[in-house]
């Protein structure tokens, strides 16, 4: 799909979805404004080298700047008239929001109201934002469906997210901001967090370490290539929601509105069991993983899988690249980066 925009602001930059976003956009020709704090959650040194691959493109600026912070967030939005905004910036991870929740407020929270406050005062055309697959919680009817009830979540980083998603609501309802969010499923690939499953099992594997094996195997996660992720939020981009003239009070539907804010999956269609993922990872590498089978953790659910017809419907794009083609090209960019024979 062709990028026509003159300026974009993407927040969380050096992150992963952030960087493969930014990069896109800028191979495309358009000028990328990039936040990011560049915590130490996870290492800083890969996200300084992502950002490395961004800022050789001339069209590219960055800052350093927390969400939370206000003011400077307010003066980043002074820069330029931006085209489209896509916060991206969130206090990642389930297990670590039993850990220290107060980054999840921080972050997901009073960042993400500083957001829609610089939108709404700069009048931005479009507000696309990270949601998660993790809002759908409790619930077991599969596929998950952005229309189906979403009040039930397990973890605090689940509540954050649906807390935008109601923000965002909220302020397409009081001042007509436009705002799209994006529940995005187990998303993987080159350039990946490390605190996530693939980085994990592959860097033990390699190091002939054991892995922990969560639910025994059995669970089922809908694992989307960060190239679908990121076709998925380009097409989005291009098509800021209009009011559902169908939706009505007396029978709510949670995925549209009468005001202009749309809910999409972004999700492979596809949920595979975790023991098979990993099967896959052994056959990519060559190795046999030494594996630590564990019970469900607090926080995670056993599945998720994506209902993905409102994506296809409405930008005409729907998620198909296969585990053992996403694993290769993870495993080859893992090798390469790490100078691993």
């Amino acid at each position: 799909m062709e990028l026509k925009y003159n300026d974009v602001l993407v927040t969380g930059a050096a992150g992963f979805i952030g960087f493969h976003l930014s990069k896109r956009l800028l191979e495309a020709g358009c000028h990328v404004t990039g936040v990011d704090n560049v915590n130490d959650y996870y290492d800083v040194t890969l996200k300084e080298a992502r950002l490395e691959q961004l800022t050789c493109f001339d069209q590219f600026d960055f800052f350093k700047t927390d969400l939370s912070d206000g003011k400077g967030l307010e003066k980043i939005f002074t820069q330029h008239k931006y085209d489209v905004v896509v916060n991206l910036a969130a206090q990642a991870g389930v297990r670590y929001s039993l850990i220290n929740p107060q980054a999840y407020v921080n972050a997901n929270l009073t960042g993400f109201v500083n957001i829609l406050e610089c939108c709404r005062h700069n009048e931005v055309p479009h507000l696309v934002f990270a949601s998660s697959s993790s809002v759908y919680g409790a619930n077991t009817k599969m596929p998950f469906s952005v229309h189906h009830n979403v009040d039930h979540p397990v973890s605090l980083y689940a509540a954050s997210k649906k807390a935008n998603e109601l923000m965002a609501h909220t302020y397409s309802h009081l001042f007509g901001l436009a705002c799209t969010g994006l529940r995005f499923f187990t998303v993987y690939g080159p350039w990946g967090r490390p605190d996530m499953a693939l980085f994990l099992f592959t860097k033990a594997i390699l190091a002939d370490e054991p892995i922990q094996v969560f639910n025994h195997g059995k669970m089922q996660r809908d694992f989307t290539y960060i190239d679908d992720i990121i076709e998925g939020v380009a097409r989005v981009m291009a098509k800021p929601p209009e009011p559902d003239p169908s939706w009505r009070g007396d029978n709510p539907d949670p995925g549209t509105s009468y005001a202009r804010y749309k809910i999409y999956n972004i999700g492979n269609n596809n949920p595979v069991e975790l023991i098979r993922f990993i099967e896959v990872i052994e056959d990519t590498l060559g190795m046999k993983a030494k594996k630590v089978f564990q019970d469900l953790q607090p926080g995670d659910v056993p599945a998720t899988y994506a209902d993905v017809d409102d994506l296809v419907r409405d930008v005409g794009f729907k998620p198909a690249t296969s585990i053992d083609e996403g694993i290769r090209q993870f495993v080859s960019w893992y090798k390469a980066y790490y100078g691993v024979r």
